[in-house]
């Protein structure tokens, strides 16, 4: 109806292959059409999508001389699809929007139906596309990107398979434990991430052990959503900064990585947060109300290394190499460095100290 009511008249879906050959889109182009609305399917987006599949996606919009865009899919679609209405508003190359707030005019109308809880990439002002040749992951932030509407559907996010839905999830308790702890956490970002860490903790193992529990499905997609609100506000950290390297170099999902280097930044800033995640621990109720900072601390920390480890997530990381971890480093403090408030600084010997635990544990997996 949005879609509609915007007087659209010709609009590119950007999707990709698996749910394209699954016929998730059809009954949606069927409705458009039946509005009078032309649609045209660019299904190419690879995970982790790269510069060469978004000028694809442009050329296709240009085509089709589309005037909105509906992403449908988890985070790669979506990222993907930010880019490809960004550009073309601007009449740019992707390229010249890397960065932050490169962009001169909002993008074109974009519309998204998310097919994952996690990303909360369908609220958020970030994009992420890497490069054809290192794979390196490169960063747009910008207002202009945001989404003008999201249908958030449990039954859509139903065909999720469970490991996907643990790594989503953990995904989206990232974003939420991020800012949570982020130097520019404010009242309305602490809500949205309250809520969302709540929500997670009550419904991600149902979710991931009933994938046709609607109220689970429900709730995470709007744990999702709160989380990237909260990161809209407060920001992402270090868990981001280090998982996009292992993304980038190993070719690990997003998701994983996240929940393969969160339990490690929670120990690191276990001393700097520790009255914040105490918090949390109050609020989860998982500490006796008398408990003290640094006992609830702990309990937090403990409390979300077993809900990653009840979600059988695989800590496996192929061809790690300690050879790479001065490049991880410094590329993760670029990344993070006057960009992220992080609560606080990490030098090289401490991420590297980080990234031999992780890989102790890949090997032990």
């Amino acid at each position: 109806n949005n879609i509609s009511m915007l007087g659209t008249k010709r609009v590119l879906i950007v999707t990709d292959s698996v749910l394209y050959k699954l016929g998730v889109t059809s009954p949606i182009e069927a409705e458009l059409k039946g509005k009078g609305i032309e649609c045209s399917v660019f299904s190419d987006v690879t995970p982790d999508p790269t510069l060469d599949v978004v000028t694809q996606g442009l050329d296709a919009l240009s085509r089709f001389d589309a005037d909105t865009i509906l992403a449908i899919g988890g985070g790669s679609s979506i990222d993907a699809a930010k880019v490809i209405a960004c550009a073309a508003a601007n009449n740019t190359t992707p390229e010249k929007l890397f960065g932050v707030f490169k962009a001169k005019k909002h993008s074109l109308p974009l519309f998204v139906i998310p097919t994952t809880a996690g990303t909360g990439s369908e609220v958020t002002m970030g994009a992420v596309i890497s490069d054809d040749v290192n794979h390196q992951k490169t960063l747009i932030i910008d207002p202009k990107i945001v989404p003008l509407a999201v249908a958030l559907d449990p039954i859509i996010m139903q065909g999720m398979p469970p490991h996907i839905t643990a790594d989503t999830g953990l995904d989206a308790l990232t974003h939420a434990v991020e800012a949570w702890v982020s130097d520019m956490a404010s009242e309305e970002s602490d809500r949205y991430a309250s809520a969302s860490i709540e929500m997670i903790f009550k419904y991600l193992l149902i979710a991931y052990q009933d994938g046709d529990n609607l109220e689970a499905r429900e709730a995470m997609g709007l744990a999702s959503h709160y989380a990237g609100l909260a990161i809209n506000i407060a920001g992402i950290g270090y868990v981001h900064a280090i998982a996009h390297q292992l993304g980038a170099l190993y070719g690990v999902s997003h998701g994983r990585s996240n929940a393969i280097v969160l339990p490690h930044i929670l120990d690191f800033n276990n001393k700097t947060s520790a009255k914040r995640l105490a918090k949390l621990a109050h609020m989860l109720n998982i500490v006796d109300c008398n408990a003290g900072v640094d006992v609830s601390c702990n309990a937090f920390i403990n409390h979300t290394k077993q809900l990653i480890n009840e979600l059988n997530v695989d800590m496996s990381i192929p061809n790690i190499n300690n050879k790479d971890f001065d490049k991880i480093a410094e590329s993760a403090f670029t990344e993070a460095h006057g960009i992220y408030a992080v609560p606080k600084y990490m030098n090289k010997s401490q991420a590297k100290t980080i990234l031999n635990a992780i890989k102790n544990t890949a090997e032990l997996a």
